[in-house]
C-alpha cells in the first residue's frame, strides 16, 4: 500500500520534498527489515518515479547513516537501484544530459562513501564516463589517508590507472603483501605491467634492503616484509613474465640471479655430487654462461676449489676458459691435461647398483613420424593392458614457464616406445600431428587400459602446454593410476623402514623403485639436453628405464601389498578390469595394513607442548601445521643459512627438521636422533603427521591453537566485541578496517603454504585464569591499538563483517605479534585433518582440565567434534574482570574517555 500511494500522497507527507526523495525517505523510515517482498516493492516504487537517481542523491546528501561501518538501509537501497537500472533498457540521448548534471553531485557523495557503495554509485551514475579530474583527486585523497586498497579498487572501477603513478599506487600494496591486487591493477595495461616488472626487478638487486622502502612509507601499517624476500620476488617476476608474455630483458637482475643459482646448482651436481655426466654439464653451462663476463667470473670462482682441481680443470678444458683466469692448482692441472693430450676416460659402467629394465636395446623403439605411429598403433592401444607413461624435457632450472616436452615414453609388456614430440606435434594440423594427438587421446581416454605414472597431473599439464591440440588432455584421462599417491601413503604408514633410501639422497620415483624393487634409478641423464638429436644411447636407456620401472613397481605392489604396509585389498582394487575407473580422482583410496602399520618404539611419549623443534627454511608450511597443534617451533627465514638451524638446536635443545642436501651437514653437527629429514613431496599436514609419529608426540584437543601460528607465542588476551569495534574505530585514520576489504583473505586457511587463519574455533571455551580479558593497563595511553609491550594489534586484518556477527562474543589477540583471532569453524577442520594423531584418552582429560595458555580449549562436556551453536557454553558470570560488557570494565571506560564519551556501538 505504501508504494501504491498516489503522487499527491507523497507530496503531502513529505512537505517540500520531491516525489522521488519522498519515496526514498519514507522507505528508509518505515521499513527496518529486509525481506523478499521488500525488493519487489522497492522495484515497483522505482518504476513509479520519474528519476530515482535524483531521489537517491537527496537521501544520501541529507542522511549520514550510510557513512557508518556496518549495513544500512541506505546502502541496501543503493544496491537495489543499481540492479533495477541494469534491468532497464539502455537510456536514450534525452536521458544522458540529466545524468551528466547529477554526476558532479554523485562525485561528492562518492568521496565520503564506504567501499561497499563505490561500485553501485559508479554504475548508477556512470561515473566511468565522467570528467576524470575530480575522480583522480578523490583517489589521491584516499591514498593520502592510507586507504591504499580502496584507492586502487576505485581506480580500477573507473579505469583511471593510466592517469595514476603505478609505483605510488603499488608500493604500499606490495608492502602489505597484496600482490594479487597489484596484478589486477595493471591487467590490460602493458605499459603499467612493464613498469611494475621493472620495480620488482629493482628490488631483486643483490644488496637491496626492503626495509629502506618500508621506512619511506610509514603510513603503511603492519607491513609484511617477510613475504618480499629476493627469492619470493624473483618468483613473482618470472610469473608475471610468463603470464603477460613480456620481454625478459625488462628484469635483468632476476634473470642474472636465476642464472647464477642455476650455475651453482650445476657445479654442485657435477663437482660435489658427481651425479651429472661431464658431457651434460658442459652442454648446460655453455648455453647458460655464453659470453656473459660476469657469469664467467662466477664460474671461475666456483671452479677455484683445490679439492676439485681435476674436475675443474676438465671443465675449463671443455669450456675453453682462459688459463690466466684460473686458480693456480686448476691452471697447473689444465696444463697437464693439454700436454698429455689425454683423451677423455671411458665412461664408467654405472649399471651395477642401479635398476635395469628386463628388455634388450632392440626393444626400445624411437617413433618420429606418422608411419612409425601407424606401425605400432595396435601395440600401444591394445585393450586391457597396463602401460607406463612418462615425459622428458630439457630442464629450465627455474627460469620461468612450463617446459616444452621433448620425449613421451610409453612402456608396455616387453617394449618401450619413445615418441619424438618436436617432430610429431609440428606443424599443428599436419599428418603427423593429427596421428599423434589421435593416438594419445585414444590411449588416455580408454578406461580398459591402465595408465601408470608418477606425478601424472603435472606431466599431463606439461604435455598440454607443449601440444595445443592436447590442451585439455588431463580431463580426458580414464583409468589412470598415479603411483606418487601410493608412494605417499607408503611413507606415512612406515616412515622409518621406508626412509632409508632418503638418507642416501634418493627421492621421488628413484626412491620408490629402490624401496619396491631393491635398486634405485640411475638419474645421471635426468638433466641432459633432451632437445638434442640424435639422443645418446645413455639417454635412450634412461628414458626406457624411467617408464618400464612403473610396470614392475605396479606388479610388485599388486602381488605383495602387505610387504609395503598397504591394504591387502590393493591387488583387487588396482588390478586391471576390476572396476570402471573414469579417472585418477576416482581410484580407490589405499588403506594402511593394521598389522604392518608404523608402530611407535619403546621411547617415552612426548607431550606436544614439550616437543621443541627448529624447521629449516624450506619447511614453512610444516612449521605452521605443528604450531597449530601446540608444538614449540622456531622457523628459519627464507634468507637464513641452513647452519643456523644447528646453532639454534644446540643452544635451545631443539630437534632439527630439514630436507634434502642440508640434512647430511646438519645431522653431523647435532647428537644422534636430533635431526630428521622430512619428505618435501608430502603436503604440510602429512609431514606433520609423520614427524609426530616418528618422535612419538602425544597431541590432545587442548593443544590445538595453544600457539600462534604466525609467531609461535603461547600467550593471548581476550577482547570483547564492543572493545574490538572501538579499537578499530579509534585506529581507523591510520589503520582503517576497510583497508583490507570486507572479506577475509581466502588464502588465510590451514594450507601447505600461506599464513595462519585469523580464526578461532566457534564455540571454544576459554580458561579465564590464564587467558584474561584485555585491561586498560595492557594498552599504551597514546596509542589505544598498541599493547604496553609495544606490540601493535593487527586490526587491519579484521574484516568489517566479523565485527557485526551476532553470534560472535569476543576476540583473541596474540600478545607476541598482535594477530587477531575470532571464533569460527577452523577448529572443526583442524580436528578433522589431524584426527588420527589426536590422543582420545589425553584429549578427554584435556577437556576436563584445559591447558592454561590455550585460549581455544574445549568445554567440560563438549564432544571432540565441532560443537553446534546450541552446545556453546554460557558466558562467564559478569564481574569487573570477567565481563567486558560490565559498566565497570576499566578498559572500556578508558577507551570511552579517549573517544570523548563515544558510544560503544
Amino acid at each position: 500500500s505504501l508504494f501504491g500511494a498516489p503522487r499527491g500522497y507523497w507530496t503531502c507527507m513529505c512537505w517540500d520534498q520531491s516525489p522521488e526523495s519522498a519515496f526514498l525517505y519514507l522507505l528508509t523510515e518505515q521499513l527496518v527489515s529486509v525481506s523478499p517482498q521488500l525488493r519487489e516493492e522497492a522495484w515497483r516504487g522505482f518504476d513509479a518515479l520519474d528519476n530515482p537517481r535524483t531521489g537517491l542523491l537527496a537521501m544520501l546528501e541529507s542522511s549520514r547513516g550510510w557513512q557508518q561501518k556496518g549495513p544500512s538501509l541506505e546502502s541496501w537501497l543503493t544496491c537495489q537501484l543499481q540492479h533495477w537500472l541494469q534491468a532497464q533498457p539502455l537510456p536514450g540521448p534525452a536521458q544522458v544530459s540529466p545524468l551528466k548534471q547529477l554526476q558532479a553531485r554523485a562525485l561528492r557523495v562518492l568521496a565520503e562513501s564506504p567501499p561497499v557503495l563505490v561500485e553501485p554509485l559508479v554504475s548508477i551514475f556512470q561515473l566511468q564516463d565522467a570528467d576524470q579530474s575530480p575522480l583522480l583527486t578523490h583517489v589521491h585523497q584516499l591514498h593520502r589517508e592510507g586507504k591504499f586498497k580502496e584507492a586502487a579498487l576505485l581506480g580500477m572501477k573507473l579505469k583511471l590507472q593510466p592517469g595514476l603513478d603505478v609505483e605510488k599506487m603499488s608500493i604500499p600494496l606490495l608492502l602489505q603483501d597484496k600482490v594479487n591486487l597489484v596484478e589486477r591493477y595493471v591487467a590490460g595495461f602493458p605499459d603499467l605491467q612493464r613498469r611494475l616488472l621493472a620495480l620488482l626487478d629493482s628490488w631483486c638487486q643483490p644488496d637491496f634492503d626492503i626495509r629502506v622502502v618500508a621506512r619511506q612509507h610509514p603510513q603503511v601499517m603492519s607491513p609484511r616484509l617477510e613475504r618480499l624476500s629476493p627469492r619470493a620476488l624473483s618468483q613473482q617476476v618470472l610469473s608475471l613474465l610468463e603470464r603477460h608474455g613480456l620481454d625478459p630483458a625488462l628484469c635483468p637482475n632476476v634473470v642474472t640471479q636465476r642464472r647464477l643459482a642455476t650455475l651453482r646448482y650445476l657445479c654442485y651436481k657435477r663437482l660435489v655430487e658427481g651425479s651429472m655426466s661431464q658431457e651434460n654439464w658442459t652442454d648446460h653451462v655453455q648455453c647458460l654462461v655464453g659470453q656473459d663476463e660476469w657469469l664467467q667470473e662466477e664460474l671461475l670462482r666456483l671452479l677455484a676449489s683445490p679439492d676439485n682441481k681435476a674436475a675443474a680443470a676438465q671443465c675449463a678444458l671443455d669450456l675453453s676458459l682462459p688459463e690466466e683466469r684460473l686458480s693456480a692448482p686448476v691452471a697447473t692441472e689444465l696444463r697437464r691435461l693439454k700436454l698429455q693430450e689425454r683423451a677423455e676416460a671411458p665412461l664408467e659402467d654405472r649399471r651395477d647398483g642401479y635398476y635395469q629394465p628386463p628388455i634388450s636395446r632392440e626393444d626400445i623403439h624411437f617413433l618420429a613420424s606418422w608411419e612409425d605411429l601407424a606401425r605400432h598403433e595396435a601395440e600401444l592401444l591394445q585393450p586391457g593392458q597396463v602401460v607406463g607413461v612418462d615425459l622428458e624435457w630439457r630442464p629450465s632450472f627455474g627460469t620461468g614457464g612450463r617446459p616444452q616436452v621433448s620425449i613421451m615414453q610409453v612402456a608396455v609388456g616387453g617394449r618401450v616406445f619413445l615418441l619424438d614430440l618436436p617432430l610429431l606435434s609440428q606443424p599443428t594440423g599436419g599428418q603427423a600431428s593429427q596421428a599423434f594427438c589421435r593416438l594419445v587421446s585414444q590411449l588416455l581416454s580408454d578406461p580398459s587400459i591402465t595408465k601408470l605414472g608418477y606425478g601424472m597431473a603435472g606431466d599431463l599439464r606439461s604435455l598440454g602446454a607443449s601440444c595445443p591440440t592436447l590442451a585439455h588432455v588431463e580431463k580426458q584421462l580414464r583409468g589412470g593410476l598415479d603411483l606418487l599417491q601410493v608412494h605417499r601413503q607408503m611413507r606415512i604408514a612406515d616412515m622409518p623402514a621406508l626412509g632409508r633410501g632418503e638418507a642416501r639422497g634418493l627421492r621421488g620415483l628413484s626412491l620408490l623403485v629402490q624401496q619396491v624393487l631393491g635398486r634405485p634409478l640411475d638419474k645421471a641423464q635426468q638433466l641432459s639436453n633432451w632437445d638434442r638429436r640424435p639422443l645418446s644411447e645413455e639417454q635412450l636407456v634412461y628414458a626406457a628405464a624411467d617408464a618400464y620401472c612403473l610396470l614392475e613397481v605396479y606388479q610388485t605392489l599388486c602381488r605383495e601389498p602387505a610387504s609395503f604396509s598397504l591394504s591387502e585389498d590393493l591387488a583387487k582394487s588396482l588390478r586391471p578390469g576390476h572396476s570402471e575407473r573414469s579417472g585418477p580422482q576416482e581410484l580407490p583410496r589405499l588403506q594402511v595394513a593394521p598389522a604392518l602399520a608404523w608402530q611407535v618404539s619403546e621411547a617415552p611419549q612426548v607431550p606436544a607442548r614439550a616437543f621443541r623443534v627448529v624447521c629449516d627454511n624450506m619447511l614453512q608450511g610444516l612449521a605452521r601445521s605443528l604450531r597449530c597443534l601446540g608444538v614449540d617451533v622456531l622457523a628459519l627465514g627464507t634468507d637464513d643459512d641452513h647452519r643456523r638451524a644447528a646453532e639454534v638446536a644446540r643452544q635451545e635443545g631443539r630437534i632439527i627438521l630439514t630436507s634434502g642436501l642440508p640434512y647430511h651437514k646438519l645431522r653431523a653437527q647435532v647428537g644422534a636422533g636430533r635431526c630428521l629429514s622430512v619428505d618435501c613431496s608430502l603436503k604440510a599436514r602429512q609431514q606433520a603427521k609423520a614427524v609426530l609419529k616418528h618422535f612419538n608426540v602425544c597431541v590432545t584437543h587442548a593443544d590445538i591453537f595453544s600457539r600462534c601460528q604466525a609467531c609461535n607465542c603461547d600467550r593471548y588476551l581476550k577482547v570483547s566485541k564492543d572493545m574490538m569495534r572501538q579499537l578499530v574505530r579509534l585506529g581507523s585514520p591510520q589503520e582503517d578496517a576497510h583497508s583490507t576489504g570486507d572479506k577475509a583473505d581466502p588464502s588465510e586457511d590451514l594450507q601447505d603454504a600461506g599464513d595462519a587463519p585469523d580464526e578461532a574455533p566457534r564455540g571454544g571455551y576459554t580458561s579465564h585464569l590464564s587467558c584474561r580479558w584485555l585491561e586498560a593497563a595492557d594498552l599504551q595511553s597514546h596509542a589505544p591499538a598498541t599493547l604496553a609491550n609495544g606490540t601493535r594489534l593487527q586490526l587491519a586484518r579484521v574484516p568489517e563483517g566479523v565485527l557485526w556477527r551476532p553470534d560472535l562474543r569476543h576476540f583473541y589477540c596474540c600478545s607476541g605479534c598482535g594477530k587477531v583471532f575470532w571464533e569460527g569453524s577452523h577448529l572443526g577442520r583442524v580436528t578433522s585433518h589431524f584426527s588420527e594423531v589426536l590422543n582420545s584418552a589425553a584429549g578427554s582429560q584435556s577437556r576436563r582440565t584445559p591447558h592454561p595458555t590455550s585460549p581455544f580449549c574445549w568445554p567440560p562436556q563438549a564432544s571432540p567434534a565441532f560443537p553446534s551453536p546450541k552446545q556453546v557454553p554460557a558466558r562467564p558470570a559478569s564481574g569487573p574482570s570477567s565481563s567486558p560488557s560490565s559498566p565497570r570494565d576499566p578498559a572500556r571506560q578508558a577507551l570511552q574517555a579517549r573517544c570523548g564519551g563515544a558510544s560503544w556501538g
